[in-house]
Parts: C-alpha cells; structure tokens; sequence
C-alpha cells in the first residue's frame, strides 16, 4: 500500500464518519424544535468551541494562526456559518433527509471550487461518477419546490453552496500547516461571537429537553467537524466528497428509527444507485494510486 492509497483510505473514514456525526446533528436540530435559528448555531457553535478550545490545549497549539492562512480560515469560517444558518434553516422547514439531501451539493461545489481555488482538476470518468450519486440522490428527495416550502428549499441549497466554498478553504488551510484542531476552533470562535450579540438581544427561553437537544447538537457537530476537517486535509475534494452522500442514507435511517419517517421505494433505489457509486469511485481512484 502507497501512501498516497492509505491517505486515501484515511480521508474516506473520516468524511462517512463525519456524515454519520452531522446525520444526529440534524436530528437533534430538528428536535429542539422552534428554537430560533440563531440561537441554535450558537449554542451548537459554543460546545464546538469548548471541545475545541481543550484540544488545543492537550497538543499544546498556539492560538495565534499563520499569517499566510487567516484569510483562508476566515473565508472558511464565513463560509461555514452561513451554510449552518441555511441548513438549519432548511431543517426547520423540511424533513431531515430532504434538508441533508440539499445540504449535499457541497461536494459538487467543493469540486468547482477546488478547481479555481486549489487547481484540483477532476477527469470525464469522475464527474461522471458523482453526476450518478447526484441522481440517486435526487431518487431520494423527488425534489418538486412544489412538495417542500420554497424559501426551506432554497436555503437548504444555499448551504450546501457555502459548505463546498468551506471544505475547499479547509483544505487549503490544512495544506499550508494550520492543524485540524484549530480550523475547527477558529471556526467555532467566528460562529460564537457573530452569533452571541443576536442571542443576546432576543434570548428565546428553552426547555430542558431543547437545551439537551442543542448539547448533543453541539457535540456531535464538533465531531463532525473535527472529521471533515482532517478527510479534506488527506486527499482532493474530487476524490473523496462522494463519500459525503452516506449522510443521505443516515439521516433516513435516523429519521426511521426516532421519527417514523418510513422511505418509500425510490428512496430504496436512491440508496442504492450512491452507494453504488461510492463502491465505484472508491475502485477507480485505488487504481489510480495503488
């Protein structure tokens, strides 16, 4: 095994991981109910912070970033927190794998943007692969502006916009010495502080049950976070985004079991042509580099 396969190998752990952590953010977004959204990045962002804010301190990194990488983790951070707002918005309004179904137009645009901002190119057979994965999940969502609330929609779509713009500056961030641990604090302490004023301003009272909502949400963005961060960080958006559809098939399943949410059979036939095209994309590029 080269070290470019097992870096390979690495990155696609950890972005299904990653899809698994954001799959129970979103359920337990959904779960706190009408909290307004801002409120809800908030609290989400501030957990990410403390988690965050303790791993730098156990490996002992500074919190003064690279020079030449601020632009890139603040382009990151704006990015990043208004495809939180859009996606959290899109999940009040639509079920958990419509909402995540639109939030996963980031790997395209991570991809396009990778293009212009990494000069990442990918091949025909690529692009196709992942227009495969795109048309499953369309199986998945039936999208009809007509079957869904339109403003939810969009936002949804927005956010998966920002999210591609976020991995790509991740990536490059990464690649130019700035650790994981600390893309992912820098974004947290953004996201707290654009945030905390709006909080502050119009506080809307939680019950008990919304605030633990909004701790696991906060818990399990941070791992996903923390995951994301370090796929981009090993291998090129166009070989590993794909891998981001698995959430799709997580948050169905979640949906499922906590919600009663029950597939229809296009759904099925959905799951099936991305894991598909996983399956197919993972063997072309371990081709490409074994």
């Amino acid at each position: 095994m080269t070290e470019k396969s097992d870096r390979l190998r690495k990155a696609i752990l950890y972005i299904v991981t990653s899809a698994l952590f954001f799959a129970f953010m979103n359920m337990f977004v959904r779960l706190s109910g009408d909290v307004p959204t801002v409120q809800k990045t908030f609290f989400r962002n501030f957990f990410a912070l403390v988690v965050a804010s303790g791993v730098m301190i156990k490996q002992r990194v500074s919190v003064i970033p690279k020079k030449e990488a601020v632009a890139d983790l603040t382009l990151r951070s704006v990015c990043g927190y208004g495809g939180v707002l859009c996606n959290f918005y899109a999940l009040g309004r639509l079920n958990i794998a419509d909402a995540s179904l639109l939030n996963k137009m980031s790997p395209f645009f991570a991809i396009i943007f990778s293009i212009f901002l990494l000069k990442e190119k990918a091949n025909k057979t690529q692009w196709a692969i992942i227009a495969v994965a795109f048309v499953g999940a369309m199986f998945v969502i039936k999208p009809s502006f007509r079957n869904a609330e339109l403003v939810g929609s969009l936002a949804g779509f927005l956010g998966g916009i920002c999210a591609g713009a976020a991995y790509t500056f991740v990536r490059r961030a990464t690649q130019k010495g700035v650790k994981g641990c600390y893309v992912v604090f820098y974004f947290s302490v953004f996201s707290t502080l654009v945030s905390l004023p709006f909080v502050i301003l119009d506080y809307a009272p939680m019950t008990t049950f919304q605030l633990l909502m909004l701790v696991g949400a906060g818990l399990s963005a941070v791992g996903g976070q923390f995951c994301i961060t370090a796929a981009y960080s090993h291998a090129p958006a166009k070989e590993v985004s794909i891998y981001d559809y698995t959430q799709i098939i997580f948050s169905a399943a979640i949906g499922f079991i906590v919600m009663g949410d029950l597939p229809d059979a296009l759904s099925f036939v959905g799951y099936a042509v991305i894991l598909g095209a996983a399956f197919v994309m993972y063997r072309y590029n371990n081709r490409k580099v074994v």
